[in-house]
């Protein structure tokens, strides 16, 4: 599973990198120590409703809050404990599967804690690519109505997201038995393209994809207090000894 994460760079950073079109407002800042129901950076392509069928879509990098609410929700607690995909079963729950086929999105990240259990004793590890190469994680997102909100009230509408998880491979399976699904680059337009309806192949896809990146990644046990969401700062992510 993931849930907690870093994004130790500015928005800024990402624009020029994605080629992003449009940046929202209200962009959250750094975390070391980012959870569930936090702000997070997410980056979708989407075309407007009367746009042409084959329209060039709009890159936007957008603050989503991490835990995915479904549209039909009555209340935004239905997220809370959404805030991973399983990637087996996302095409066909309820909860996921309309993001599955339209509203897929990456989550960029400078990587991710995950805790291994040794005789009951849990130790944090920080995951993270070589050299400081940002890890994009497979995300999808939706649109929630707040019925309890004005209908032009500001914060009427609210963008979500959910990272999709994926049984564990090579050295990570060593620290956990699930682990994020790492974006290939070369799918990465795939995966974020609007025109493309999403199912169980495109997921089978990029799972594959990314089993090279995970192959790639690095890992170093950190201080326990990354478990507390209170702590924040670059401490979090430096090794500790065993």
């Amino acid at each position: 599973m993931c849930g907690r994460f870093v994004v130790a760079g500015a928005a800024s950073d990402l624009v020029e990198m994605f080629d992003i079109d449009r940046t929202a407002d209200d962009m959250p800042p750094p975390s070391f120590n980012v959870a569930p129901t936090d702000r997070v950076p997410l980056i979708l392509d989407t075309v407007a409703k009367d746009a042409e069928p084959d329209a060039e879509p709009i890159r936007r990098l957008e603050a989503a809050r991490w835990g995915l609410v479904p549209p039909w929700a009555k209340d935004i607690k239905t997220g809370v404990t959404a805030f991973n995909a399983r990637i087996e079963s996302a095409a066909e729950k309820p909860h996921f599967a309309n993001a599955v086929r339209r509203r897929r999105a990456m989550v960029p990240a400078t990587g991710y804690y995950e805790w291994k259990t040794v005789d009951d004793i849990k130790t944090p590890y920080f995951i993270h690519l070589p050299e400081g190469e940002l890890v994009i994680f497979a995300g999808l997102y939706e649109w929630w109505r707040n019925p309890a909100e004005a209908d032009d009230s500001a914060s009427k509408w609210l963008l979500s997201t959910s990272i999709l998880t994926r049984q564990a491979t090579g050295e990570l399976a060593s620290i956990h038995d699930r682990m994020p699904v790492f974006l290939s680059p070369v799918l990465l337009d795939e995966w974020l393209d609007p025109h493309t309806e999403g199912g169980e192949d495109l997921l089978a896809e990029i799972a594959y994809g990314g089993e090279e990146m995970a192959e790639r990644v690095e890992f170093h046990p950190v201080d326990r207090a990354v478990g507390n969401v209170r702590n924040n700062s670059p401490a979090l992510v430096e090794p500790v000894g065993p």
